[in-house]
């Protein structure tokens, strides 16, 4: 299964600058929860933004063109590189991609399954977002509530997508 996670502001963005927009502590701990011990593929950009490099308990893939090593994760050339190596095709591995903008564009027609984190909030900055995606196509087969706390600034939801 292709699964893409992401959380995204009301006008779909999702980063400025190489860094995310929002800090959600629930966010991140539902990130660790679905992805751990799962396959994450991600852009060069995204994994140059993790602070930490690879993450602990997944395969980490990095796209790039370059023949560049990526302590701790595996490169291929291009998603369809990838996912071919991930055995996609019997299902053996659940794919999670986890950014960024260019990689969720190519992977979401491929995509059986959005993760996503609807932050109601739309940034007055921002340089990278999420594609434009039509949700009349898409199963919502999960929605959580978030109001805002002390450990949150905005209010958001979890909402998952499945393909019909």
């Amino acid at each position: 299964m292709i699964t893409i996670i992401a959380a995204i502001a009301e006008n779909n963005a999702i980063g400025l600058n190489g860094k995310l927009l929002y800090w959600l502590p629930a966010d991140l701990r539902r990130f660790k929860a679905l992805t751990t011990g799962h396959t994450i593929v991600m852009g060069r950009k995204t994994f140059e933004s993790l602070p930490k490099g690879a993450l602990p308990n997944r395969r980490n893939i990095v796209l790039s063109r370059s023949k560049r090593d990526f302590p701790g994760a595996e490169t291929f050339a291009s998603l369809n590189e990838a996912l071919a190596a991930c055995n996609h095709s019997e299902g053996a591995e659940d794919v999670y991609i986890i950014g960024g903008a260019s990689v969720y564009a190519e992977a979401l027609p491929l995509a059986d399954r959005l993760c996503l984190t609807e932050v109601h909030d739309t940034p007055k900055d921002a340089d990278a977002f999420f594609p434009e995606f039509n949700r009349e196509e898409w199963n919502v087969t999960f929605r959580e509530a978030h109001e805002k706390d002390e450990k949150h600034d905005q209010c958001f939801d979890f909402v998952d997508y499945c393909r019909p």
